[in-house]
């Protein structure tokens, strides 16, 4: 479906060209979301920047997320799933501590010394490489309604049907180039995922600062 992250970015810009979907600001989901956040962002003639959020597991599952907290310490819960398998209160709240200053960590790694771009009265298009399950990404898009974006679009190249319907109530729109129902994972829709590293990531955001000099 994708050849990698840069070709899904382009499809996805052309999507939201498509729809007449501006944009004031990107903002991309790291790691995997900046290569695709830097086509889009250049396609809408924005600036580039990241949003954060680290996935909270369950107690001997951690893939299992019962949760997720954004850099600014917004936090979703998986309220049910919860209290199906009774994770206690000190437990759930020093996870999100941790998880929360981890997620901060990330952002003020990758953007270095740049400010943060104020998102307030602003619409803002938030970016990342697909979605499975949606709990870091439903994080990070409340993060932006407490931070009063004027718009939140959600824009992604590929995430299962479910998901998309689930987020459609956390953003004011969500643009998805495909949602197969046969999904399993977002790697299986490109060619090349390799793993996006650290240093290859911050080059996305550098290459705005590069042409803004």
């Amino acid at each position: 479906m994708f050849t990698d992250r840069t070709d899904a970015g382009r499809q996805l810009a052309a999507l939201l060209d498509e729809q007449d979907i501006a944009a004031d600001i990107v903002l991309a989901i790291p790691r995997g979301g900046l290569p695709v956040g830097r086509a889009v962002a250049d396609s809408l003639d924005a600036p580039l920047d990241i949003v954060a959020a680290r996935k909270l597991g369950a107690p001997g599952n951690p893939e299992l997320a019962i949760g997720a907290v954004a850099s600014d310490g917004t936090v979703w819960l998986n309220e049910s799933l919860i209290a199906d398998l009774g994770v206690s209160e000190a437990s759930l709240d020093d996870q999100i501590d941790r998880e929360r200053a981890a997620a901060a960590a990330k952002v003020d790694r990758y953007r270095g010394d740049r400010p943060p771009l104020d998102v307030a009265g602003k619409r803002v298009v938030v970016v990342d490489d697909g979605v499975a399950t949606g709990a870091t990404t439903t994080a990070c898009l409340r993060q932006l309604r407490n931070a009063n974006a004027e718009s939140v679009v959600l824009a992604v190249p590929v995430a299962p049907p479910d998901t998309v319907d689930r987020l459609q109530r956390e953003a004011d729109e969500v643009v998805c180039v495909e949602a197969p129902p046969q999904f399993q994972a977002v790697g299986q829709f490109y060619e090349r995922f390799e793993q996006v590293v650290d240093d290859e990531a911050v080059t996305y955001l550098d290459e705005q600062a590069d042409a803004e000099e």
